[in-house]
C-alpha cells in the first residue's frame, strides 16, 4: 500500500507527498519536489496509507529530511528575497509600471526567483525581467495573482480578530456568492461582509449548508399560514431558532416556533 504525508510548503499550501521509505513525524522540516521546484516544507502528519487512487505515488515526492545546510540555505534565501523585492520595487517605480509587487520567493536551490504581483491590466514587463535576470543571475518568473491570493500571501487579521482563514488553513478558495448572504438573512453591507481582499468573506460559506437545510422546513417570508392565534403572513424568519414572526390578519404580530404552524 502506498503512503502519503501532508506537508505545508513555503507558499502556505498544504499538499500530499510520497514519503518513500522516510520515517517522518509532525514538525519535521523536509525538502519536497513541489510544482515549482525544490521547496522547504513542514510535515503536518505522520505517513499514512493512501487509499483509493491506484495512480499514487505521484511524481511529487519528499526528497529528504531537511539538513542543517538546507535550513541555512533557506535563511539566506529569505535575505535574498528581501533584496530582490526592494530591487524589483525600485525598478517598477522607475519604469512607471502599473503593477503592485506582492511577494518574492526564491526556490531552495536558487534555480529561480518568483515575483508575485497584481495588476488591473496586462503589463509589459520584458525590460524589467531583463534587469532582474542581469542583477540576480538566475531564472526570473513573473506570476500575476488575484486579490484573494494577495491577502493569503500577506496575511493579516480579519474583522473577527483572528488570523485570516485563507492564510491559516484554507488550501484553495471556494465560490462565495450574494445568495449565501441572503440565505443567512444578513444585511447587504459591503463594509461588514468584505474581507481584507475586498471580496465577500470566505467564512460566509461555512454555515451556508446548515442554513439551507434548516430553511427547508420553514414557510417562506410572505407566505400565509394558520396558527392557534389565527391566520397571518410570515414577515420574518429566525432560522437558527426555528421561529417565525407572523403578522396576524386581525392585527398585531406574534413570534412562534415553526412546529406551531
Amino acid at each position: 500500500m502506498s503512503r502519503i504525508v501532508y506537508v505545508k510548503i513555503s507558499n502556505g499550501k498544504v499538499e500530499g507527498f510520497d514519503p518513500g521509505d522516510l520515517s517522518l513525524e509532525p514538525g519535521d522540516s523536509v525538502v519536497v519536489e513541489s510544482e515549482k521546484g525544490l521547496s522547504l516544507g513542514k510535515v503536518l502528519s505522520s505517513p499514512q496509507e493512501k487509499k483509493g487512487s491506484p495512480s499514487f505515488p505521484s511524481d511529487r515526492k519528499i526528497i529528504r529530511k531537511a539538513t542543517s545546510e538546507d535550513l541555512e540555505q533557506s535563511e539566506r534565501n529569505k535575505e535574498l528575497e528581501k533584496e530582490a523585492f526592494q530591487f524589483c520595487l525600485q525598478k517598477i517605480q522607475e519604469k512607471n509600471l502599473s503593477m503592485k509587487l506582492v511577494k518574492t520567493e526564491v526556490l531552495l536551490d536558487r534555480s529561480r526567483i518568483i515575483f508575485y504581483f497584481t495588476a488591473e491590466k496586462r503589463v509589459d514587463f520584458r525590460e524589467l525581467v531583463k534587469e532582474l535576470a542581469s542583477r540576480f543571475r538566475m531564472r526570473i518568473e513573473m506570476r500575476q495573482i488575484g486579490v484573494r491570493d494577495e491577502a493569503k500571501m500577506i496575511c493579516g487579521i480579519g474583522s473577527c480578530g483572528l488570523e485570516l482563514c485563507c492564510s491559516k488553513f484554507m488550501n484553495q478558495f471556494e465560490l462565495v456568492s450574494v445568495k449565501m448572504v441572503k440565505e443567512q438573512n444578513l444585511a447587504l453591507n459591503p463594509n461588514k461582509l468584505s474581507g481584507l481582499c475586498g471580496r465577500l468573506m470566505c467564512c460566509l460559506a461555512y454555515e451556508y449548508p446548515t442554513y439551507v437545510e434548516l430553511k427547508k422546513g420553514l414557510p417562506k417570508v410572505g407566505k400565509s399560514v394558520r396558527t392557534r392565534f389565527g391566520k397571518g403572513k410570515v414577515i420574518r424568519q429566525n432560522v437558527l431558532n426555528q421561529t417565525l414572526t407572523i403578522e396576524l390578519e386581525e392585527g398585531g404580530e406574534i413570534t412562534i416556533h415553526a412546529s406551531e404552524i
